[in-house]
């Protein structure tokens, strides 16, 4: 310590008196300007990352259950769209068979909208509808379509299979039957199925 203090002391003693001591001055405060102004931007670069690591690691946090919050809102809107779609046009009962009927869907009306699915692919958001007779219970599943209609007690409204998760409710199954020269009602227990992709 001594040492280091002495050699500077004869160096400014030295500059001193070859009349540069000023001129060093100047050339020590220049450089010493120069260390700040490194300092300070080097100070701004570890605070825009320090500020930039700080907002990636919200936005992870906001974002990491975004995924599980979609999936959580579509069962919603699946739970939903099942309690309404027995209701709705397409599919109700509406006054064929007397009086307005909740939860009933017409097998009839959805035999014909088998068939047009096509014009309907997207307009439920669902990747598929079926509806599955209960009550009374047949031997075997067997898969609706225009020549074994009634006979049958699955109706897909598509050809896929449910996949992902679904959603039921149950319903009333009518239709008009033809015995012994009349026209009657016939109504069975069935469940409607509705279905989404996971994402």
């Amino acid at each position: 310590m001594v040492m280091k203090t002495t050699s500077r002391f004869f160096s400014i003693f030295h500059l001193i008196q070859k009349g540069d001591f000023l001129n060093c001055l100047r050339r020590k405060s220049h450089k010493s300007g120069q260390l700040k102004i490194q300092q300070m931007a080097f100070m701004l670069m570890a605070i825009t990352l320090f500020f930039v690591l700080v907002g990636m690691f919200v936005i992870v946090i906001k974002f990491s259950g975004l995924r599980e919050s979609a999936t959580e809102l579509e069962e919603k809107n699946a739970m939903l769209l099942v309690t309404k779609l027995a209701n709705s046009p397409e599919f109700s009962c509406g006054r064929a068979f007397g009086s307005n009927r909740i939860n009933c869907i017409d097998s009839d009306k959805i035999m014909m909208l088998k068939e047009n699915m096509y014009k309907y692919i997207n307009f439920w958001g669902v990747s598929n509808i079926e509806i599955r007779k209960i009550y009374p219970k047949a031997d075997s599943d067997v898969i609706c379509d225009l020549q074994n209609y009634p006979d049958c007690n699955i109706i897909k409204m598509r050809p896929k299979e449910i996949a992902g998760y679904d959603m039921s409710n149950f319903i009333s199954l009518c239709r008009k039957e033809f015995s012994d020269g009349e026209v009657y009602d016939k109504c069975e227990l069935a469940k409607i199925m509705v279905s989404y992709e996971e994402k």
